[in-house]
């Protein structure tokens, strides 16, 4: 028998303690395109009918879990039915998942995409969003990005409460300067010769899934390796740790983002 360390990461256990949605059966990627209304699911090639059933689990169980930490619709995670879905078909190199404007879709590597799920789910709502917090935005912008160069945001009551989340991530309290958290992700980039963790898009997409990470519903297949220990942490393990909120960081964007997703998920219902 194989020991754990040395199957495929996808047929490896992944930690979960939420409610059992499935009550023990499995599901499929159509019944996923269905509950959820996704515009379309592509599984790779390389997939195995076994890698299969346990990817749609484990996906059904993540978005599920995303649902209910989120307090929304089935319909909010799908995005309204744009959002497309891929699982092991490829992808960027050097990359375990990414989420493409372009086609509005969000893959996955087999292998290496567990707990990256949360991160690029944000990035599909930051584009998804972005037409409908501000004026003036083109079709490829990001909400995180539209918003911290000055696009005026619409009048609406959600609206703000989103806008200040993305206030909270990239400024301090004054409104003039970099907040905190945007100037360690420079410092990462400063530090590594690159720019990626100062880029609006990808400094919120981090602050959202380590708000997700530390609630108390856990899946580490939605998110995973956003928190770190305070205690006895390398420098590079400091230096990866500084690119997320801290604690209080995150609760204090709980009260901005999962407000306005529950405000959200109220207002969907009542229009039903």
């Amino acid at each position: 028998m194989q020991s754990q360390a040395r199957l495929p990461r996808i047929q490896r256990p992944y930690f979960r303690n939420g409610p059992a949605h499935r009550a023990g059966a499995d599901v499929s990627f159509g019944d996923i395109v269905k509950i959820f209304d996704f515009r379309r699911i592509k599984i790779g090639r390389w997939v195995t009918p076994a890698e299969t059933q346990l990817a749609a689990n484990l996906f059904f169980d993540a978005l599920a879990d995303l649902q209910l930490l989120l307090q929304v619709p089935a319909q909010v995670i799908s995005l309204n039915g744009s959002l497309a879905l891929s699982f092991g078909t490829g992808g960027e190199p050097g990359s375990c998942a990414f989420y493409q404007p372009h086609g509005r879709l969000l893959a996955l590597a087999k292998n290496a995409g567990g707990g990256s799920l949360a991160h690029e789910w944000f990035h599909a709502f930051d584009h998804y969003i972005a037409s409908r917090l501000c004026s003036d935005v083109k079709p490829g912008d990001f909400a995180s990005r539209s918003w911290l160069y000055g696009a005026p945001v619409q009048p609406h009551p959600l609206n703000q409460l989103l806008a200040a989340g993305y206030a909270h991530c990239l400024v301090a309290a004054d409104g003039r300067e970099p907040s905190v958290l945007f100037q360690r992700a420079a410092a990462a980039d400063s530090a590594r010769n690159m720019l990626y963790y100062a880029l609006p898009e990808e400094l919120c997409a981090r602050a959202f899934e380590n708000m997700l990470q530390r609630q108390s519903l856990q899946n580490s297949f939605l998110v995973s390796g956003t928190v770190w220990p305070a205690r006895r942490l390398s420098a590079e393990q400091q230096m990866r740790a500084a690119v997320y909120p801290d604690e209080l960081e995150s609760s204090q964007l709980a009260g901005h983002w999962l407000q306005y997703f529950r405000l959200l998920g109220q207002a969907l219902s009542r229009a039903e």
